[in-house]
């Protein structure tokens, strides 16, 4: 039977893990999630373009609307501050500051995620006003009340400690100041395979049921003003990922060689299947009361 995280017996991965994990594999979640962001994307919405002549550019597709998403739920004023918790490749960073005006200051764990993304708000001409730092989401070097507003797209997944990561997002914001998160949920009872296979191919603890991530919400301090099940955009990310895996398989098994792109293979199905039978996406719409 699956356990949480603190009594599952494996053991949680730490922030320079983690950071190494996306220094290494970083062009793998290129590969196979596509490369406007690394988060999951919004199928299932309506949504005007130019049609895509890919798989890989139909996720940037979908990933772009999902950030758009996140932007209009958090609302940030041209004057804000932003913290990005988090940040990735910087790509949702620099379209939150396109859109609204707002700055952003984007944090990540890995090295070679802060060099990116100030790649790309350089070429945006945005680097006055979106910027990058190697930084822990545990131990935020902010002072209290610093940011406006905040959010964190699929990074709280790696935390295992949630309570100390909302309460550091509560910290650094003002009274009335929202935060965005997303947050992967179990779905019934994976099997220690499935759940060792999240860590392997995310770098994840086990993922926590729905009412305890929302009870640690509150025992941080924050209201809830809305929860959003995109569970189904979720199952579909998988479903893309598994294809563009086979797709790229033998790019893949260039890049990493024999011996990892086998564990790779091995792991896939087993991580289709979880997200298909066991993880739940909830979006968390947060106010600082």
């Amino acid at each position: 039977m699956a356990t949480d995280a603190h009594d599952s017996g494996l053991a949680p991965p730490s922030p320079e893990e983690v950071g190494s994990a996306y220094d290494r594999f970083g062009p793998l979640y290129d590969l196979t999630q596509g490369t406007t962001a690394i988060h999951v994307g919004r199928w299932s919405a309506d949504g005007a373009g130019p049609p895509a002549t890919s798989l890989g550019k139909l996720a940037d597709q979908a990933m772009n609307r999902q950030t758009d998403y996140y932007i209009d739920a958090l609302a940030p004023g041209e004057t804000d501050h932003v913290l990005d918790i988090g940040s990735g490749t910087g790509g949702p960073a620099v379209r939150l500051a396109e859109r609204t005006g707002a700055r952003v200051t984007g944090i990540t764990v890995s090295e070679t995620q802060v060099a990116r993304s100030r790649e790309r708000a350089a070429a945006a001409s945005l680097t006055d006003r979106v910027t990058f730092a190697l930084n822990d989401a545990l131990e935020l070097p902010y002072e209290d009340a610093s940011f406006d507003a905040a959010w964190a797209i699929d990074s709280f997944a790696h935390i295992a400690d949630r309570l100390r990561g909302l309460r550091q997002a509560w910290r650094v914001l003002p009274r009335g100041g929202r935060f965005l998160m997303t947050e992967f949920t179990r779905r019934g009872e994976p099997s220690r395979a499935q759940l060792d296979t999240l860590r392997q191919v995310w770098t994840s603890p086990p993922p926590l049921p729905l009412a305890e991530g929302v009870r640690l919400a509150y025992e941080a301090g924050f209201e809830l003003e809305r929860l959003e099940n995109q569970t189904h955009d979720v199952i579909m990310n998988a479903e893309v990922m598994t294809v563009l895996y086979r797709d790229h398989h033998d790019e893949i098994r260039e890049r990493y060689g024999l011996e990892t792109t086998a564990a790779m293979d091995a792991s896939i199905p087993l991580f289709r299947t979880f997200v298909r039978d066991h993880l739940g996406y909830f979006v968390y719409l947060l106010r600082k009361p």
